[in-house]
């Protein structure tokens, strides 16, 4: 049971770290009319947010995985499960804060990088899995 909460809070984590870069991306109308920023000073910030929880967030869930779930197979279920975190968080952003002015509305552009990334980071969780359950090998103790 402790693995199975375990292997849940990996996968919200991984729902987490895509959701908050495709929000930002896809808000950027929004963020910059509430802020009054421009809109090129919220595409830096923006590209900012993305490498920073690019890099911490590899190494944090690299590490998780290591040190929470060990070297199982089924640790390769954190591709799949963070889709349904995933559908659960952008529900919930999107009840909260429903677009009520025309003007915030995403261009398709970003529409389309959305869905290459939501195709690619699967891939990306796996790579990490292998990689945590490659390093997670070496850690035997050999008696003799």
């Amino acid at each position: 049971m402790k693995y199975f909460l375990k292997l849940n809070v990996v996968s919200i984590l991984y729902a987490f770290m895509v959701f908050v870069p495709l929000e930002l991306m896809i808000n950027v109308y929004r963020i910059s009319r509430v802020t009054n920023w421009e809109i090129d000073t919220v595409n830096i910030l923006t590209v900012v947010t993305l490498i920073v929880e690019i890099i911490g967030g590899t190494m944090l869930l690299l590490f998780l995985t290591k040190k929470w779930l060990g070297s199982r197979k089924s640790n390769f279920w954190t591709a799949i499960l963070w889709v349904a975190y995933f559908i659960l968080f952008v529900y919930v952003f999107a009840s909260l804060f429903p677009i009520t002015y025309g003007g915030d509305v995403p261009n398709p552009v970003t529409g389309l990088l959305a869905i290459g990334v939501l195709i690619v980071y699967p891939f990306y969780i796996a790579t990490l899995n292998f990689f945590g359950m490659m390093t997670n090998d070496d850690k035997t103790i050999k008696t003799t």
